[in-house]
């Protein structure tokens, strides 16, 4: 980790710890606000299914902090999930 926090870079999001680049990528991708579309089921990122338990808990963690970030940026407090569920239950998705 880098920073002087111990929580990465210093802006509140973790950092890799040591996994393989592989790994890496898949931890982003997971602990990114982007789901494929489903109409009627919920979803897990496809990526999800290639971590283990590790990187699932590394991605949680990175997720947990990207979402506080996106809501302290986001003039209502509301981070993108939130965001992207309410425009689908008021349909404006």
């Amino acid at each position: 980790m880098t920073g002087g926090n111990g929580n990465g870079g210093g802006n509140g999001v973790p950092e890799g710890d040591g996994g393989s680049d592989d790994e890496d990528l898949l931890i982003e991708q997971v602990a990114g606000a982007y789901r494929p579309v489903s109409r009627d089921e919920l979803r897990y990122h496809p990526a999800w299914h290639d971590l283990g338990p590790d990187a699932r808990e590394r991605a949680f963690e990175r997720a947990r902090a990207l979402r506080a970030l996106e809501a302290a940026l986001d003039p209502d407090g509301l981070s993108t999930t939130a965001r992207a569920v309410l425009d689908r239950i008021t349909g404006r998705r």
